[in-house]
């Protein structure tokens, strides 16, 4: 009976001390966080920047706007909509640290259909222009943050490329006016942006295109059958401009060593 009460005791005391126990396991337990398990990956041999690794990135914009009673392309848009895309593929090898080759692809198309005014009356307007670039370039980084999963980039390079597009301006149902035109771009620019680490190797950028730069633009244009006109344009600039903003997703292959 003596063993009984004891074992008894026993158990009214050692209970509740391991459900405390396991209470504070718990607890422990829930102060790690997804956010804490995603961010010790970044604090063991995580390096992104490492001679030897490559990295391939993606950026991609759309642009679906309406216009009413607005000048576009030096014309007065009565009622239109314009419907614009843009896709960047990106690729580099590091051949150093912190310091790679880049290789970037982009290719771009631009439509616009409404109404415009051209003086006395009004016409029927469409327009589709394609274009591409190739721009190969070098890219620094800077690590801001310890365990280098927020950085810094300079990204030098050069831009070849070029675009067609044709107009078709309708009046009175049956007059039409066909306008060609062929453009050649060359460039050279800086570009910084930023790069964060969302989850293991992959990573956000931010990019600010041709903040300081040269650009040349060659551009001929023929209407029907007439002769063809041609306008070259050079600009040197250093200039900040939001619209410029890129964003973009990029994978580095070997960052976690």
């Amino acid at each position: 009976m003596r063993w009984l009460k004891l074992s008894l005791l026993a158990m009214i005391f050692v209970f509740p001390a391991r459900l405390f126990a396991q209470e504070d396991s718990l607890r422990i337990d829930e102060k790690v966080t997804p956010y804490d398990l995603l961010s010790s990956y970044y604090s063991n041999n995580f390096h992104p920047f490492q001679n030897g690794n490559f990295y391939v990135g993606l950026a991609f914009s759309i642009t679906d706007k309406k216009l009413t009673n607005t000048n576009y392309l030096i014309q007065q848009v009565v009622d239109g909509e314009r419907l614009d895309y843009d896709i960047l593929l990106k690729g580099g090898y590091y051949t150093g640290d912190y310091g790679m080759v880049i290789l970037n692809l982009n290719y771009f198309q631009d439509h616009f259909e409404g109404t415009i005014f051209q003086d006395p009356d009004t016409a029927l307007s469409k327009t589709m222009k394609r274009g591409f670039a190739i721009r190969p370039g070098f890219r620094s980084s800077v690590p801001l943050t310890r365990t280098e999963r927020l950085s810094f980039f300079t990204e030098i390079g050069f831009s070849l490329g070029g675009s067609s597009s044709l107009t078709r301006n309708t009046k009175n149902i049956d007059e039409v006016e066909q306008i060609y035109k062929t453009e050649f771009d060359f460039g050279v620019g800086l570009s910084p942006g930023i790069t964060f680490f969302a989850m293991e190797n992959f990573a956000f950028e931010v990019q600010l295109n041709n903040v300081l730069g040269y650009q040349l633009n060659v551009a001929k244009s023929s209407t029907d059958d007439g002769p063809e006109s041609k306008q070259l344009r050079q600009n040197v600039d250093f200039n900040i401009n939001l619209l410029s903003l890129e964003l973009g997703l990029a994978y580095y292959f070997g960052a976690n060593k």
